[in-house]
């Protein structure tokens, strides 16, 4: 599928998953550590390739990151080991614990990473980044948080990611801003409470894999390569319809979870946090938009000898995944009210 499926590929998938289950069930710092050096370990075999000098680059890049991310943690536990009779330093440690955890999944401030790595992998690791690599760091934040800090970093995610995805031509970065940006509401629901985030982590991988997918079945890795490519137009709606949800649009599935975020940043009085995530979803949609508006208004360009052909029980999955992000609403008024 979206990658060659041997059977090492299949080992260090196995422990990707192990190890973060390792990580989110263990008692003590020291097995979340862990956990998260087995994952750095596993997913580095995964996303580097002897054929192309990209991944590599990306792998090594990965793995520097993630190395200083996990010896500040480890560093930042040992002293709160030392130090637990004083609690004179609980801010300090508690704000340096969350800027490593913030570091390993690539969030404001120490986001430069993130859109460098995710454009020299394959659409399948890039969907593995930006959700399944987030799950450990953010449990971990759940555990020990410095709640004022984490409200600045959720500002600055959201303002960041909608601000950087403006200037991109690479779906990659794009994407990668756009995790950025949607990393800040997942900051709002982990302090809301675990059962929101789990329900705005599956919703966003759900979008996110669709999107995924969609690319790569489309062989696409740049906005140029939309107006090129004289796409099915029901690919092109299935295409607006998955974009439009994943920037949060009412009538869709991605709205949903937004809107419960909203709801209780509005019960708590977070007027200003409210208002910056609103707006920065505006400009998320934007440049969604911008993709979309590509490849719907340059069909011009009829290239006669260039077809895709998209296998057809593909092509009744990507539109099924589309008619539940527009059914997603109305299903879930169902069960709220």
């Amino acid at each position: 599928m979206f990658m060659c499926v041997n059977s090492n590929k299949m080992f260090f998938l196995f422990i990707l998953f192990f190890s973060t289950l390792i990580s989110i069930s263990s008692n003590s710092w020291f097995g979340c550590w862990m956990g998260l050096e087995i994952n750095l370990l596993s997913f580095i075999p995964l996303i580097s390739n002897n054929n192309n000098l990209f991944s590599s680059e990306a792998s090594l890049k990965y793995f520097l990151t993630q190395s200083i991310a996990s010896i500040n943690f480890l560093f930042m536990i040992l002293l709160k080991l030392i130090l637990m009779k004083n609690f004179e330093m609980n801010n300090f440690l508690s704000i340096m614990i969350n800027s490593s955890l913030l570091m390993k999944m690539g969030s404001v401030p120490f986001h430069f990473w993130f859109p460098i790595v995710i454009e020299g992998l394959s659409w399948f690791n890039c969907f593995i980044l930006m959700t399944w690599q987030k799950i450990t760091p953010m449990i971990l934040i759940s555990y020990y948080f410095n709640k004022n800090f984490l409200i600045l970093i959720m500002m600055l995610n959201t303002m960041i990611g909608a601000i950087g995805g403006i200037n991109q031509t690479s779906l990659r970065k794009l994407m990668a801003f756009s995790s950025i940006n949607n990393l800040g509401w997942m900051m709002a629901t982990i302090m809301i409470s675990e059962n929101l985030w789990l329900f705005y982590l599956s919703m966003y991988s759900f979008l996110i894999s669709i999107m995924c997918f969609s690319f790569y079945m489309l062989n696409m890795y740049y906005m140029n390569q939309l107006f090129i490519m004289n796409l099915n137009p029901m690919i092109k709606i299935s295409l607006l319809i998955n974009f439009l949800s994943l920037g949060g649009l009412p009538p869709f599935i991605g709205f949903f979870p937004k809107w419960i975020v909203i709801n209780f940043l509005l019960l708590n009085k977070f007027y200003i946090l409210t208002f910056i995530f609103i707006m920065m979803s505006l400009i998320m949609l934007f440049f969604y938009i911008r993709i979309i508006y590509s490849s719907f208004m340059f069909n011009y360009l009829k290239l006669k000898w260039f077809k895709i052909y998209i296998k057809n029980k593909l092509f009744i999955m990507i539109n099924f995944f589309s008619l539940i992000s527009i059914m997603g609403m109305i299903l879930s008024t169902f069960f709220f009210y």
